[in-house]
């Protein structure tokens, strides 16, 4: 019989983001690199561009990561009647010009990317950039409120849109100020559903819906046991109320914003069959939760010798002694 605790217990293991230290260091460097790059630009114009997403929020695997650097711009920084949608093109403009020799630049739903070519190491580094205004003119040192601008069609929120506010570092602190064993299964969930949401090409269902319905699921369900027990009551509360009408998810940075409306219907519903089908294979085949939640390839082997000799106070146990002749 299958251990499934154990096997996503190293799924989690296998994809920290600390084992790919030397690409990690790489995101940083360029990561700086692109926000002193609009802090020269813009000056005085913008407050200090900071990191968000999973790196921040601690919930990144080492697949599939890349850095949000949220751009906060004060009010007037476009002129005192400059639109979000002028504020959006001016800082893509200016990172299309920089960058176009060295990376793909490309405008995202509310965010502009910045894919830079492989390196000598064939590794390539995503850097998103997401440009936010203050509600009014030196207010965000007081509140950190900011406003975005929908490029295009996010879920039920049409493009051009300009009615996303958000408070980006009280979305940080949405995990952050719970409880320490209650954040570290979230934070754990929150992983391994990314690590499924990897299985898949170009899901529309983005990384802070699935936390936000992580979250959601714990306020509203007594979720206890394994982390096996805990996943599967988290994804059988995906599978029974992502689809119910009225169903929403709440912006921790802005109550107003529904992360629900990110997704159409038909999304919704596919989020919903896939935790049914998905709950459903792995009931009639346990080992078909290696599919859903594979391990990590590359430090497979690595997990795999820590688990044979085990941890002693935080220090290897070394293998017992061989003898030869």
């Amino acid at each position: 019989m299958m251990d499934k605790n154990k096997h996503l217990d190293s799924v989690i293991s296998t994809h920290q983001i600390t084992k790919e230290e030397t690409l990690f260091d790489k995101y940083v460097k360029k990561k700086n690199e692109v926000k002193e790059a609009l802090e020269d630009k813009y000056g005085s114009d913008i407050y200090s561009p900071f990191n968000s997403g999973s790196y921040a929020k601690n919930t990144a695997i080492n697949t599939k990561f890349d850095f949000d650097l949220v751009s906060p711009f004060k009010r007037n920084a476009f002129g005192s009647n400059g639109t979000l949608k002028e504020m959006y093109e001016d800082v893509y403009n200016f990172l299309y010009e920089k960058y176009k020799d060295v990376a793909e630049v490309k405008k995202q739903k509310v965010s502009i990317g910045l894919v830079f070519y492989a390196d000598s190491d064939g590794d390539v580094i995503k850097i998103d950039v997401v440009p936010g205004r203050e509600l009014s003119q030196d207010q965000y040192k007081d509140d950190e409120n900011l406003n975005l601008y929908v490029y295009y069609k996010y879920g039920n929120i049409d493009a051009g849109s300009e009615r996303i506010k958000t408070n980006v570092k009280a979305q940080i602190n949405n995990i952050k100020t719970r409880a320490t064993a209650e954040k570290d299964s979230i934070r754990k969930i929150i992983r391994l559903l990314k690590v499924w949401k990897n299985t898949k090409y170009n899901y529309p269902t983005k990384s802070f819906f699935l936390e936000l319905i992580t979250i959601k699921a714990f306020d509203n369900k007594t979720i206890t046991g394994g982390i096996w027990d805990k996943l599967e009551t988290v994804l059988e509360y995906i599978r029974d109320n992502v689809t119910k009408e009225g169903f929403a998810l709440k912006d921790p940075g802005n109550s107003s914003n529904d992360l629900a409306d990110t997704l159409t219907s038909y999304e919704k519903q596919q989020l919903s069959d896939d935790m049914k089908n998905m709950l459903e294979r792995i009931n009639d085949n346990e080992e078909n939760l290696k599919t859903y939640f594979p391990e990590n390839s590359k430090f497979k082997k690595e997990e795999t010798n820590i688990n044979q000799y085990g941890k002693n106070s935080g220090m290897p146990v070394p293998p017992p002694k061989l003898n030869f002749g």
